[in-house]
């Protein structure tokens, strides 16, 4: 029994450097993510009328409610194999001034942790951003560069610091879509001095690259996610936008909300028409269009691109035909012409409030257990991503200390559950069939399954 778990054990860690992603290339980790969801309207909720003196305050001040694993479980269940996390590090924040330390505040650091924990618990990628920043990032960059780059980079200092041994299923992203000037360069009247707006983005995509790079740990090795310009598809497939310097293990990130008219635009009197309906011909070649631009500038040049937002964030209207159906009919079309691409979409979503007249057109957090409003939304997702989902047991580590907790080497037999497991060392000793206490990697075979267990 010795030599067979021996052979094993092998077979594992041969398994493991094909499945670990920090031993896979960006574009097939970007395949393998699946679809993916935000955990939006969280932790980058942010505002001076917050007065908050604790993460919850923050992390409940949009509408949501305290996170719990049974939230990330139902995205797992769902069918979604990534969660995207944006979060506001300089809430909580001291030293927030000039000259200042630019100090995260720890509680906020521990609680991402913690759900970025469950998220990779549960066999899916985690994406951990920096989100609502225009006030100091849009607002200031141009006119106090040496200083709006010292704070960016005291931020991924200590991101960088606190994650750095997280698995490979860990994804750090520069920003979220506050790459864009205007006041440097107007992209709808095209006015301005176009190459020095770019070259802001430029130079700081750079620095959050070089700055986790140089963090160890995994972080030498982890994938990382490039915020577009405006997170725009055509902005950012201008060629005045670079990725950083020696990023060969990096990935765009865009956002689509097209059609404005029909994504946000509530009445006739706003900014745009208003669209009710979404689903014409011409619909389905605007839409097609952008993604094979992403496709044409990115993906067959093997960049890979993660939709890191898109989805419908408007209110329900059915007198004019904007229905649920509608809504669906557009995030099922939307993510599969994003995935059908080899490009990963994550769906923005957020908690809306039924009491004040708000429709949950997706998840709701607050149901018990939490779930999907959609039957027909879950249905769709899952035969969009087929078998690529999240594994049916924690298996995935969440860090270099459980990097050898693999995928289970033999698939679960039915009658698995039926016998009593056993557990060995990695050395193939038998330790008997109690699980083992002490922290560290251990083989358990349980009938015709065998697997690798991490136990912290």
């Amino acid at each position: 029994m010795k030599n067979v778990v021996k052979i094993l054990i092998f077979a594992s860690v041969a398994l493991w450097a094909q499945t670990n992603p920090l031993n896979m290339t960006t574009a097939q980790v970007v395949k393998d993510m699946g679809l993916g969801i935000n955990l939006g309207n969280t932790f980058e909720s942010n505002g001076d009328w917050i007065n908050g003196t604790t993460v919850n305050d923050y992390e409940t001040a949009w509408g949501s409610p305290t996170v719990t694993k049974a939230m990330i479980d139902g995205y797992k269940n769902a069918g979604f194999k990534t969660v995207r996390i944006p979060v506001s590090w300089t809430n909580l924040m001291t030293g927030n001034n000039t000259g200042g330390t630019y100090t995260i505040s720890t509680a906020l650091l521990n609680r991402v942790e913690e759900v970025v924990n469950w998220v990779l618990e549960d066999g899916m990628y985690a994406i951990v951003n920096l989100h609502h920043q225009k006030d100091w990032i849009q607002d200031k960059f141009p006119t106090d560069s040496a200083e709006c780059m010292r704070k960016y980079t005291r931020i991924w200092e200590q991101v960088s610091a606190k994650f750095k041994d997280k698995s490979g299923y860990l994804i750090l992203e520069s920003m979220n879509e506050e790459g864009s000037w205007n006041e440097v360069w107007n992209m709808w009247s095209n006015s301005g001095d176009k190459a020095r707006a770019y070259g802001f983005l430029n130079t700081i995509n750079q620095k959050f690259y070089d700055v986790v790079k140089a963090s160890g740990g995994n972080n030498a090795n982890r994938h990382l996610l490039i915020a577009g310009y405006d997170t725009n598809i055509d902005y950012t497939s201008d060629p005045l936008f670079k990725l950083p310097t020696g990023c060969t293990r990096c990935a765009v990130s865009v956002h689509y909300y097209d059609p404005f008219g029909f994504t946000h635009i509530n009445g006739d009197d706003e900014w745009t028409a208003f669209i009710g309906k979404w689903g014409t011909q011409a619909d389905i070649t605007e839409l097609n269009t952008k993604m094979n631009k992403l496709k044409t500038n990115f993906v067959d040049k093997d960049i890979p691109v993660i939709i890191g937002e898109y989805g419908f964030a408007a209110k329900l209207n059915e007198a004019r035909e904007r229905t649920q159906a509608q809504v669906t009919n557009y995030t099922l079309k939307v993510a599969e012409a994003i995935y059908t691409r080899n490009m990963c979409p994550v769906l923005w979503d957020i908690q809306l409030d039924p009491s004040k007249g708000e429709v949950i057109y997706y998840y709701n957090r607050k149901s018990n257990p939490p779930a999907f409003s959609d039957p027909q939304l879950v249905a769709g997702m899952k035969a969009i991503a087929g078998n690529n989902v999240a594994p049916s047991s924690s298996s995935i580590p969440t860090s270099s200390s459980s990097s050898e907790d693999a995928t289970p080497i033999i698939s679960h037999s039915p009658l698995a559950a039926s016998h009593s497991p056993t557990y060995y060392s990695l050395k193939g000793e038998p330790l008997g069939n109690a699980k083992p206490q002490k922290a560290g990697i251990y083989i358990v075979k349980q009938g015709s399954s065998i697997r690798k267990i991490a136990v912290r």
